[in-house]
């Protein structure tokens, strides 16, 4: 019978992302992928978080013409150009913006095998920013699993 020790990882990392607001969308994938290797991820889970009510975490192909569908998808969800209660209140004009971060979520979990990501071939770890004006954006990633074999 063999014996091995497997060593298990909890790393947390956060970083700074700066958008223009208004459905900005910033590709995180190699943010994630080199801070993978970086902590020596084996096989476990990625968390992705942003604090925050009016940005999300999701996954998508980022190319233009994708990005562009889901700003236009989230204008018809949740049109930017009517009045929400949440306007009513704080007389903001982000009420659009924590309705469709609401939607979309704050946070996403992604299996790591061998290090790495498992993500489809055309999808990207994405974070949109809802808000109606530019901001930066604390963006969490949490890895909870065991230390890869390194190269």
């Amino acid at each position: 019978m063999s014996r091995y020790t497997l060593r298990m990882l909890i790393e947390k990392r956060g970083l700074t992302k700066s958008t223009q607001g208004r459905g900005t969308v910033v590709d995180l994938t190699q943010d994630a992928s080199d801070w993978l290797h970086v902590i020596a991820a084996g096989e476990g889970q990625l968390t992705v978080f942003v604090p925050g009510s009016t940005a999300a975490v999701t996954t998508i192909e980022y190319e233009s013409g994708c990005v562009a569908d889901l700003e236009e998808a989230l204008e018809q969800i949740a049109p930017s150009d009517r009045g929400y209660q949440h306007d009513n209140r704080w007389g903001d004009g982000n009420g659009y913006s924590h309705l469709r971060a609401a939607l979309l979520g704050p946070s996403l979990v992604v299996p790591v095998s061998e290090g790495r990501c498992c993500l489809g071939t055309w999808q990207q770890i994405v974070l949109v920013d809802c808000d109606a004006r530019p901001r930066d954006r604390k963006v969490i990633f949490s890895f909870v699993g065991s230390e890869g074999k390194g190269d």
